[in-house]
């Protein structure tokens, strides 16, 4: 497959989510905002050697405070990088990909290893332009590739990042390849350079994982996630699989209420009963909802649908779970139609909108947020001063 057919692929959700924008712009709901909340842009981009239009992924902290992420665009050859950003607001980049040997396009979520060493993922590059799984040393900022994807039975194109389990094997996600060509789960050994296929999906029990980064559970042996694709209804699935490569499907989405297309990441509770998400299309208004399922039993529970106006509309960046409460973004609406950052309370379903953009400080996140130290990090797609894209921080308030 071309990249060209799989970028049109990626933006099919985009397309029909601002067509319909257009035609359901409904008035806009009464949506409680949060009061004192402090929002910040820590980094504006400027979509040249900097980097830009970060898409999907999202931000990831040391002990130091520093934050690290990739942006899917610019850099040297306008492929992409992994940079650094100092609590200051001072970025680094730590490596621009060429979309040759070393990848290009990084849309995940990153890894950090034991000894700082930053793990990821670029969808595109490597000797079969299927991808690769990378390896950058924030010290020395070089690049080292740890497994080129073949987009064979391996996978390839991979837009998810990469997870840690408990016995120091990294594990995610490739969107295509694998036995039935509809994407796999992996298992990879930074140290030996070895990945295993876990799961090749079917279709009907998942297909083409997007930017969903599987999330374990507290002892590294179960993963949760999502795919956006796939099922009995063809409109995704959310699903767990240990360590040993036991999947066991939870909920098959039906395009109804329950909403259709899980891109983002799933977040667990602390006792690992509930799986939480967000689907970006249908529920009740077309915009999208946030959702609990339970382990056990797979019984799905709708938390909140998206109305498409001052709540926001169109979720892609999946949900973060931090002391009862959900967090994420929309990508579209919002009082000024830019999107927002919402949280919604696990148990009650109560949304309260912490932020909508408006171009100048950051517009159309695709990607979610990071709970990181008690504030919430995330980046936006455009906007801000440079027009692609900001780093932001938001402090909620204090109860």
């Amino acid at each position: 497959m071309t990249t060209t057919v799989q970028y049109a692929r990626r933006l099919r959700a985009i397309s029909m989510a601002l067509a319909l924008a257009i035609v359901l712009l409904p008035a806009l709901a009464a949506t409680p905002s949060a009061q004192a909340q402090t929002y910040s842009v820590l980094y504006n981009f400027t979509g040249g050697s900097d980097g830009g239009y970060s898409e999907y992924a999202n931000l990831i902290q040391d002990k130091a405070g520093n934050l690290y992420g990739v942006a899917s665009s610019g850099g040297t050859d306008y492929c992409g990088v992994v940079f650094k950003l100092t609590p200051s607001g001072t970025e680094t980049v730590l490596w621009s990909f060429t979309c040759g040997a070393d990848g290009g396009y990084p849309y995940a979520t990153l890894a950090m290893g034991p000894s700082g060493e930053l793990f990821g993922t670029a969808y595109y590059g490597g000797s079969d332009e299927a991808g690769v799984i990378f390896k950058v040393n924030p010290t020395t900022m070089t690049e080292t590739v740890l497994h080129t994807f073949t987009g064979g039975s391996d996978g390839g194109y991979p837009f998810s990042g990469l997870t840690w389990g408990s016995t120091g094997l990294l594990y995610g996600m490739a969107e295509e390849g694998g036995a039935n060509g509809d994407g796999v789960i992996f298992k990879f050994n930074p140290k030996t350079g070895t990945e295993t296929v876990l799961h090749s999906f079917d279709y009907s029990d998942g297909g083409y994982p997007f930017s969903s980064t599987l999330t374990p559970n507290s002892a590294g042996s179960v993963f949760y996630g999502a795919t956006a694709d796939g099922g009995t209804d063809g409109c995704g699935v959310v699903f767990q699989i240990n360590k040993a490569g036991t999947y066991t499907l939870l909920y098959n989405f039906t395009c109804g209420s329950d909403g259709a297309y899980p891109y983002g990441d799933v977040a667990i509770s602390p006792g690992g009963q509930y799986v939480y998400g967000t689907t970006y299309y249908y529920g009740a208004d077309y915009y999208g909802t946030v959702w609990k399922v339970t382990r056990s039993s797979g019984t799905f529970t709708l938390l909140y649908t998206f109305t498409g106006g001052a709540d926001g509309g169109y979720p892609f960046g999946g949900a973060a779970l931090s002391k009862g409460q959900l967090y994420g973004t929309t990508y579209y609406a919002g009082a000024d139609d830019y999107g927002t950052v919402w949280q919604v309370n696990a148990k009650s379903g109560t949304e309260t909108v912490l932020h909508s953009f408006d171009y100048s400080d950051g517009g159309y996140p695709f990607s979610g947020v990071s709970v990181l130290g008690g504030n919430l990090y995330g980046m936006t797609d455009i906007g801000g001063s440079g027009g692609a894209g900001v780093v932001y921080e938001i402090a909620p308030a204090k109860k």
